[in-house]
């Protein structure tokens, strides 16, 4: 055992079975652990308003309300001091390394056994970046894909989430009514995210967005709820 017993985790997982199975690794490393679930990104987020006191969210890639990077960069942003430890399927050498930009403090593949998955979480609680053994990182970035991450990094957290659901279509009025907002908030908020993106139109905005998830941020991605 490596933490205190009031020790508090967040699983983000939109699969019961799976969420059930990071239970048993964190069980196996932490003493009476407090664990509360989000099997969707709106959950998530209202467990993180109700207390943001925690010590380590284990995130899944794509689960709904998000698809991709989306939900990493705007955890990072709200709550930069709380450890993201991306848990995912998709977990070629590209998407680990560009977690890993995005600030996240590990990636465990989700093919791992509970042993495995035991073994990464221990090594994030004491501080350290976990990453598959045989993960190779020493490709060289592309510069373009730089730029526009640096790009995407400085937009607020409610940039990022107005960016999240134009990705997913819905017009201004709608993300106004999803967020509880005026119309002309969103109507702002879209205009900083052109300039910081340094696009002319929302499309390109969205482009912009899938460019850098690749195909990990897109439209359907996720499992309906």
């Amino acid at each position: 055992m490596t933490a205190a017993a009031d020790t508090h985790l967040v699983i983000a997982d939109d699969h019961p079975l799976f969420r059930d199975a990071l239970r048993q690794a964190v069980a196996g490393v932490l003493s009476s652990p407090r664990i509360d679930e989000a099997g969707s990104f709106d959950e998530l987020t209202r467990l993180l308003e109700q207390n943001a006191d925690v010590d380590l969210i284990l995130l899944d890639l794509t689960m709904p309300g998000i698809s991709g990077f989306s939900g990493l960069i705007y955890l990072r942003a709200q709550h930069p001091a709380v450890p993201v430890v991306i848990v995912s399927a998709t977990d070629d050498n590209a998407t680990i390394r560009r977690c890993l930009d995005f600030g996240a403090s590990g990636f465990i593949p989700k093919r791992f056994g509970v042993d495995t998955l035991r073994d990464a979480i221990m090594k994030v609680m004491e501080g350290d970046i976990w990453v598959p053994p045989d993960a190779d990182l020493s490709v060289a970035a592309d510069p373009d894909m730089t730029r526009l991450r640096d790009r995407l990094v400085t937009l607020t957290p409610q940039q990022v989430r107005v960016l999240m659901m134009l990705s997913e279509g819905l017009l201004n009025k709608q993300i106004a009514y999803e967020l509880g907002v005026s119309e002309a908030t969103i109507k702002a908020h879209v205009s900083a995210i052109l300039q910081k993106l340094g696009v002319e139109s929302r499309t390109q905005a969205v482009i912009a967005a899938a460019k850098i998830a690749g195909s990990q941020w897109r439209q359907g991605t996720s499992s309906p709820q």
